[in-house]
């Protein structure tokens, strides 16, 4: 049974499916932020804050230098921002 701290955690963030790109990596996931705001600054809020990081849940990593390699999937990574070269909204056919 949910508590009440955990509906509000819940209800309390906005979830965006998104793709990543580094150098080395395609990376499509979920990130999360509070619903503080507009729901379309999400992204530019995450780009532009304080956090040099950013938590992304359920991800699914390409290696873009060897794309031989298997597939990687995790349940939880934080990406430094500086190595981000793109972010964007990842459709659901992604």
């Amino acid at each position: 049974m949910a508590t009440p701290q955990m509906t509000n955690l819940v209800s309390g963030v906005w979830s965006e499916k998104v793709l990543v790109v580094t150098q080395d990596y395609e990376i499509k996931g979920f990130v999360f932020m509070p619903k503080t705001g507009k729901r379309n600054r999400v992204l530019s809020d995450i780009l532009n804050g304080t956090k040099r990081f950013v938590a992304i849940k359920d991800c699914e990593i390409v290696h873009r230098q060897n794309p031989n390699r298997n597939t990687e999937y995790h349940n939880f990574l934080q990406l430094n921002l500086n190595s981000i070269i793109i972010l964007r909204p990842a459709g659901d056919e992604e």
